[in-house]
């Protein structure tokens, strides 16, 4: 099978323009990704790029199947992943167009599966064990450094640490919701940044977030609140800059032969019970 060494999980628009780029299709134990993964380079770098809603935006947040994500970027050798999102600013001061590289992350999802290690028989047979991880710091420190880094060189200056409070979705907060979330001292808010950044921990991934905020959540305005247009449109007028710093990032990571950061050793010491990709 064709690999990479860097996931970026994002839309479809950035890796549209790329030549020479190759469709995969991989099967996981745990069902079908979002989407086939888009194998290309960037800076002499081997990237697979998978749409995290699929082509043409048909997965709502709550029905994306992220472990099957994280399983097929692992299978074609991925240990570093760089996932973009749009998110809601908690603050008046993260208005549209700010990017802001989350240090923290709080989840507030109801439903999704969000552990490779369940103890529930895959197909083959196999069983995970019970296994419990630490993800006190649940983005890796050197993806931060190269994110951070892309974004100053620029031009762009990013809020370099926050929480993220990932919602359930598809609907947008209440006034009340969001109000509660800015109390309790969070950044942004968004739908799909959870359980990615577990799942990659519990796979030995680096996971580095990058949010760019497309609107004031409810609370932070006095208006109407957030519409879907809204966020769409202020994701086109800056996809093409956040492009080219995530580009640039993708070159300013270290080499995963090299890796030595917390996201590579999650696992030592455990017993997963299952044979990872």
């Amino acid at each position: 099978m064709a690999n990479a060494e860097i996931g970026v999980i994002g839309g479809s628009g950035f890796y549209s323009f790329l030549e020479d780029v190759t469709e995969v299709q991989v099967e996981t134990p745990y069902g079908q990704p979002s989407d086939s993964l888009f194998l290309g380079e960037i800076a002499g770098r081997r990237v697979a790029f998978l749409p995290r809603h699929g082509r043409g935006h048909h997965l709502p947040p709550h029905r994306i199947n992220y472990r099957a994500n994280l399983w097929a970027l692992r299978s074609v050798g991925v240990r570093q992943v760089l996932a973009p999102c749009a998110v809601g600013g908690l603050r008046p001061e993260y208005g549209p167009g700010t990017l802001l590289v989350p240090d923290q992350l709080v989840d507030r999802t109801k439903s999704r599966p969000a552990t490779f290690y369940d103890g529930v028989p895959l197909p083959d047979g196999s069983a995970s064990n019970v296994v419990h991880i630490s993800l006190a710091d649940p983005y890796c420190p050197e993806g931060r450094k190269a994110a951070l880094a892309a974004a100053r060189g620029r031009g762009w200056e990013p809020v370099e640490d926050g929480a993220l409070v990932v919602i359930e979705g598809p609907r947008f907060s209440t006034r009340a919701e969001s109000r509660w979330h800015a109390a309790m001292g969070w950044s942004v808010v968004g739908m799909t940044g959870h359980p990615e950044a577990a799942l990659a921990r519990e796979l030995g991934l680096c996971y580095t977030s990058m949010t760019l905020v497309t609107d004031l959540d409810a609370g932070a305005e006095t208006g109407e609140g957030v519409s879907h247009d809204e966020v769409l449109k202020v994701f086109a007028e800056n996809v093409d800059r956040l492009r080219t710093v995530l580009f640039d990032a993708v070159g300013e990571l270290q080499s995963s032969e090299t890796r030595d950061c917390l996201c590579t050793h999650a696992l030592d010491g455990l017993d997963t019970g299952i044979a990872l990709p």
